[in-house]
């Protein structure tokens, strides 16, 4: 899917640098996820810092980066802006709790029925979505608070910084790849615009400018340990406790896929059900260390494996060097020209977007197609994990409909003279309409065999079809024989006998032989 890779192996020293690449990259998305949720800048801060510090350790793919996110701040705005910070500290340990709860009992395995169209989909969505968030950086506060793009001069000079960023970013590993390509652009568009003294905006503009506090800075402490400040009731649970499954499913959700594409890149498998339980333990000391928690970022994530960061190493530096950002390196961040890191995620966007899927929608089956767009317009216009959801249900209503088209029968004669009816296809909520129709009650034998070694009996929509069959040859006099039913078929068919009534030992009356067969 993916071929931007610029290293193939692991080290300590790619770690380390891809690290710091990642770290200088994190600071404005921190902050600006941070507004988005409506906290102060060092919640979100915070949360990068934790997040990918604790997933690096303990969670279950190495080389991928944690951090605060938009698609979890989205969720977090009405309860912060209703219920006050500590609310949102509260519902954050909660939603870790459901995400450790997630991979004690193994849920992360069901990431894998995400269907390929619905990946490529969430793949593109993602993509565009970090290039339009980039586009807010070309726009500045006017005297009425209202955002609007730079002046020209400002613009174009932007837009030249960019593409050198970008430049720089792919033509350096034709050269050498002792070095991230990434960090040597940040570096060297920076020393650019300081020696030249060039009037573009830089992190410490765009803090000033999302906060409209002049003296605003990315300066800070430690984190401190704080239980939140919420009442302990069942008040308080009902109130978190919505936004908390909310949480725990998007950050889930965003993680798990993260996973599974980073694992494509890289060849390799992550380990969900760990990932789950690192996520979760993440959130948990984000809520009682005052962050607004997060998940598995892809942008990040990308530039990490794109720059050689292959190991837990490069999380740890990554959060390491955020953390050292804030208490120490805050006035060199600040001076790093926004149009260094918009050209990395713009080099991001670039290597994330399935372009193959332009050729391959014209090979796949329309539905599959269909799929792939309507999982990146939902991710564009609303969120990822609804995005996924609408993806999985879609696929799965078309594979439903399509099976549900593939049941027969062939009809024959046993030795005794009695019909047989060998049924092929899988009988479930589908297929039961077609199942009813390939039977002639009235104009059959007295005794009727229904043959399922090519078939198997799926769900209770089945065991209701074949009860609906039963009443109507019993109605007609006549005798149903169920064949080659496989060992769970019987064990749902008589464990819902009362239910549907179509059990020949206790239901006599209904004259339904159930052939104990191999």
């Amino acid at each position: 899917m993916f071929d931007l890779i610029r290293h193939k192996t692991s080290s300590h020293k790619a770690d380390i640098l891809s690290g710091l690449t990642v770290a200088l990259a994190l600071v404005p998305e921190a902050v600006a996820f941070a507004f988005v949720a409506g906290v102060e800048p060092m919640v979100g801060l915070y949360a990068a810092f934790i997040m990918g510090l604790v997933t690096a350790l303990i969670g279950g793919r190495p080389g991928m980066i944690s951090g605060a996110t938009g698609a979890m701040a989205v969720v977090m705005v009405a309860l912060v802006a209703q219920h006050g910070v500590q609310y949102l500290f509260a519902a954050v340990v909660l939603a870790g709790l459901i995400q450790v709860a997630c991979g004690v009992f193994k849920l992360g395995k069901f990431i894998r029925i995400v269907p390929y169209p619905v990946m490529i989909g969430f793949v593109n969505g993602l993509a565009i979505v970090i290039f339009l968030a980039q586009l807010g950086q070309f726009k500045a506060p006017d005297a009425s608070g209202v955002l609007t793009w730079l002046p020209q001069e400002q613009l174009i000079l932007m837009l030249v910084l960019v593409a050198v960023t970008m430049a720089i970013i792919h033509f350096l590993p034709k050269l050498t790849t002792a070095f991230p390509s990434s960090l040597a652009a940040i570096l060297s568009v920076t020393a650019i615009v300081v020696f030249f003294e060039l009037d573009t905006r830089n992190v410490l503009d765009f803090l000033k400018s999302m906060s409209g506090d002049d003296s605003a800075t990315i300066a800070g402490s430690l984190p401190t340990f704080a239980i939140p400040s919420v009442p302990f009731n069942l008040e308080t649970l009902y109130i978190i406790l919505p936004y908390s499954f909310i949480l725990a499913a998007v950050g889930l959700i965003e993680s798990l896929l993260t996973l599974t594409v980073i694992d494509e890149m890289t060849n390799s498998r992550g380990k969900g059900n760990k990932e789950c339980v690192g996520q979760g333990v993440g959130n948990i000391t984000s809520g009682f260390f005052g962050a607004m928690g997060g998940c598995a970022m892809i942008g990040q994530s990308m530039i990490n494996i794109n720059s050689g960061g292959r190991g837990r190493l490069s999380g740890i530096t990554a959060a390491v060097a955020l953390l050292a950002f804030i208490l120490f390196g805050s006035s060199l961040i600040e001076m790093i020209p926004l149009a260094a890191l918009v050209g990395v995620m713009f080099m991001v966007v670039l290597g994330t977007f399935e372009w193959a899927s332009f050729k391959v929608m014209r090979k796949v089956p329309k539905h599959d197609a269909f799929v792939i767009v309507l999982v990146t317009v939902v991710t564009v216009f609303t969120d990822l994990a609804f995005a996924v959801f609408v993806g999985v249900i879609v696929s799965a209503l078309v594979f439903a409909w399509e099976h549900a088209k593939h049941i027969n029968v062939n009809i024959s004669k046993d030795a005794n003279g009695w019909k047989v009816y060998k049924l092929n296809g899988p009988l479930f909520f589908g297929s039961v309409a077609e199942f009813l129709e390939l039977f002639h009650s009235q104009t059959d034998p007295e005794d009727v065999i229904v043959d399922f070694e090519n078939s198997r009996v799926c769900d209770h929509s089945a065991l209701e079809a074949i009860d609906t069959l039963a009443e109507r040859y019993v109605s007609a006099g006549k005798r149903l024989h169920l064949r080659h039913l496989s060992n769970d078929c019987k064990q749902l068919l008589h464990k819902a006998g009362d239910l549907v009534e179509v059990n020949l030992i206790e239901d006599p009356h209904y004259k339904v032989a159930d052939d104990k067969l191999d």
